[in-house]
C-alpha cells in the first residue's frame, strides 16, 4: 500500500529535476498525478517518464488563464484534489545597483504572484485535509551576493504559509514550505562548470550536491500522513550548507 493511494496531486513545473522526481514518486506511492510545464515538448516527455497515472497539461503557472485551464483539467478528469506542490520557479543574478525591471517582475511574477494564484486556484477543489507544498530556496536564507531578487522572491512563501494555515485551519489543511539548497538538476547542470559545481559543493557538510530525488522524498513526506503534525513549517533540504 502507497502512501498516496488513491489520492490526487497536482505539482506544477514538473518537466525536469526536482519535481519531475516527486512527480514519479508520488505515482510510485499511489497517486494519479498532474504536470504542467511551459514547453510541450518538455511536458510530453516528462508524462513520458513517469509512465502512468499522469495527466499533462500545458501552461504557464505566471499566466492566470493557464492555472484556470490547468485546474479545469483536474476538475474535468478527477472532481477534486488532495495534494497541491507549487513548485514552478524561476531565477536569476543581479547585483544590487545592476538589477531591471525585467529581471524583479520575471523572478516576482512567477515565485510570489504566481505560486499565490497556484494555491488561491486550486483551493475550490482541493479536499479538506489536504496537503498544500511550495518550493522555497535556501537562497532566502542566507546572504548570496547577486541573489537578493531571488531570495526575495521566495522569502514571501514562508509568510504566505504562516498566515494560510490560520485561514485554512477550519479545513484541516496544511500548508508548508519544502525549501531545497543546492541540488544537481539537469538545468543546473547545463549551466555549472567544474568551477562552480566545487563553489557549490564547498559549503556543503558531506561536500556533495543534493539529488532530485532526495527533495521528492522530502516532498512526499510533506504531503503524505506521515507529516500530519507538520504545518505552516519550512522544512530546509540542503545538506546542513545553511547552518555552518
Amino acid at each position: 500500500m502507497g502512501k498516496l493511494d488513491g489520492k490526487v496531486a497536482v505539482i506544477t513545473g514538473a518537466t525536469s529535476g526536482m519535481a519531475l522526481a516527486g512527480a514519479k514518486l508520488f505515482v510510485d506511492e499511489g497517486a494519479h498525478v498532474f504536470i504542467s510545464g511551459r514547453r510541450k515538448d518538455a511536458l510530453d516527455e516528462a508524462v513520458r517518464l513517469v509512465g502512468r497515472n499522469v495527466t499533462g497539461v500545458q501552461g504557464d503557472a505566471a499566466d492566470l488563464d493557464d492555472l484556470d485551464r490547468l485546474f479545469e483539467a483536474v476538475r474535468q478528469e478527477k472532481g477534486s484534489l488532495d495534494v497541491l506542490w507549487a513548485s514552478a520557479g524561476t531565477g536569476g543574478q543581479g547585483k544590487l545597483g545592476e538589477i531591471t525591471e525585467e529581471e524583479f517582475d520575471t523572478a516576482f511574477s512567477l515565485n510570489a504572484r504566481g505560486t499565490l494564484f497556484t494555491v488561491q486556484k486550486a483551493l475550490p477543489l482541493l479536499n479538506d485535509g489536504g496537503s498544500i507544498i511550495m518550493t522555497g530556496s535556501n537562497a532566502s536564507l542566507r546572504g548570496y551576493p547577486a541573489w537578493g531578487v531571488y531570495a526575495a522572491s521566495k522569502a514571501v512563501l514562508p509568510a504566505f504559509a504562516r498566515v494560510w494555515v490560520s485561514e485554512l485551519r477550519d479545513r484541516r489543511i496544511r500548508v508548508n514550505v519544502l525549501t531545497p539548497g543546492q541540488v544537481a538538476t539537469p538545468v543546473l547542470e547545463q549551466v555549472m562548470d567544474a568551477r562552480l559545481k566545487a563553489q557549490f559543493e564547498s559549503v556543503i557538510p558531506r561536500r556533495e550536491m543534493g539529488r532530485p530525488e532526495e527533495i521528492a522524498s522530502a516532498a512526499l513526506f510533506l504531503a503524505s500522513e506521515d507529516s500530519s503534525y507538520v504545518n505552516g513549517m519550512e522544512l530546509v533540504a540542503d545538506g546542513g550548507s545553511t547552518v555552518i
